[in-house]
């Protein structure tokens, strides 16, 4: 047989060429299959770490990375071989086994997200039918991570730090699932594969794009990332829950920290941008693969900029904008799709053919104006309650003023 795609032909080929047991050819490509999806993450984040130095130089007029290669382009490298050299400390009374494995749990979860996403038409790690369950499951061990790495390092610090973080994750875990339960309802399917192919005709952006706000929000906070970043307050807890880690144990954390915010690109690009889907995709598959990393480069590029443009919340104001915004409104939002394609499949507005563009229009205008109603909705809300604030608050002003 001729072995174009060497993937997901890998082990035919074995087996028909060089003789290979079935047993073993399918455990020798289901090995390379696991070796490339691990890798592919590792090596972009070398390139992500200097994408974001450069992005972040010129959002503050500097001129980042630039002497270590052209353009500055071998300063990770650079950065790796310092971190190998730096001594690897272990604090006294610490939990040696759990401490050593907190790092590796970090990385580890990042890359378990990876075995679901769908690269190309032909291109996935496995298809679960569950595959948006098991994203939401391996995302929480992060969290797990972090707890590990506080409680093992025997620094009260440490301590208090993970403690916060894990509160601030686990909150904002809340919205992040129901946001994502939007997408599987109009996919019909918790496959990312089958959601990925239910935008053929209309990318979910369009129907829904106050849930993709409620994802993409939530998903910067869950990663802890500015102006969520109270993973690391090192103005009121040193360094948070990392303080005691050194060299590459240290430098793991921070790499586990870069791949997730990719891949919450690529979740966005899968979710709510079509993923793979483009032109000329169906006779080049790997033409998916650029599409795919184009949007979510986009994703993580706004994500990018937020980090560099907005300050950091106080950890008050972090949960009280999680519990008394982002979770009604998600919870609202969910009630809305709901009942919006309740009435879409009453009124017979389902498209016939998903992947006909033109027949997928009047469900797009039902649920966006839904999601317009939302949003008008919710600013209404929200500038009454400030008014009062103000209002209650330039009422007890006069009488003292009154009195001077």
């Amino acid at each position: 047989m001729e072995c174009r795609d060497i993937i997901n032909t890998f082990a035919p080929c074995l087996s028909d060429t060089l003789g290979v047991s079935t047993d073993l050819a399918n455990f020798l490509s289901i090995t390379l299959g696991v070796l490339i999806v691990a890798t592919f993450p590792l090596l972009v984040t070398i390139l992500l770490i200097w994408v974001e130095r450069k992005f972040a130089a010129r959002v503050q007029d500097r001129i980042g990375p630039n002497r270590v290669g052209p353009f500055g382009l071998f300063q990770p490298f650079a950065d790796v071989i310092k971190l190998l050299g730096k001594e690897d400390i272990t604090p006294a009374g610490a939990d040696k086994w759990i401490y050593n494995a907190s790092p590796v749990v970090m990385v580890m979860a990042v890359l378990l997200i990876w075995a679901v996403i769908p690269l190309t038409p032909v291109h996935v790690g496995v298809d679960l039918e569950i595959g948006a369950l098991y994203f939401v499951a391996v995302a929480s061990i992060g969290t797990l991570s972090v707890i590990m790495a506080g409680w093992a390092s025997n620094n009260k610090y440490a301590l208090l730090g993970s403690f916060r973080v894990v509160a601030q994750l686990i909150s904002y875990e809340v919205p992040l699932a129901l946001a994502l339960l939007v997408p599987v309802m109009l996919a019909g399917s918790m496959s990312m594969v089958g959601i990925v192919e239910a935008q053929t005709g209309m990318w979910f952006v369009f129907m829904v794009p106050v849930s993709a706000f409620l994802f993409f929000i939530s998903s910067q906070a869950e990663t802890g990332r500015a102006p969520f970043d109270l993973l690391e307050a090192e103005s009121e807890l040193v360094a948070g829950f990392n303080i005691e880690y050194s060299g590459m144990k240290f430098a793991m954390f921070f790499a586990g920290e870069f791949m997730h915010v990719f891949t919450n690109g690529v979740l966005m690009a899968v979710l709510f941008t079509g993923g793979y889907i483009g032109p000329f995709v169906d006779q080049i598959p790997l033409l998916g693969l650029v599409y795919l990393l184009a949007k979510a480069s986009i994703w993580y590029l706004l994500s990018l900029l937020m980090r560099n443009a907005l300050p950091r919340v106080r950890i008050d104001q972090l949960m009280l904008f999680n519990w008394l915004f982002l979770v009604p409104v998600s919870i609202i939002n969910l009630i809305l799709v709901a009942f919006l394609m309740f009435v879409i499949r009453e009124l017979g507005l389902q498209p016939d053919d998903p992947r006909d563009f033109v027949q997928n229009i009047p469900q797009t205008v039902v649920l966006l104006l839904g999601n317009v109603a939302l949003l008008i909705g919710t600013l209404t809300v929200i500038r009454n309650r400030f008014r009062a604030e103000r209002l209650a608050e330039q009422s007890t002003m006069l009488p003292a003023q009154a009195g001077d």
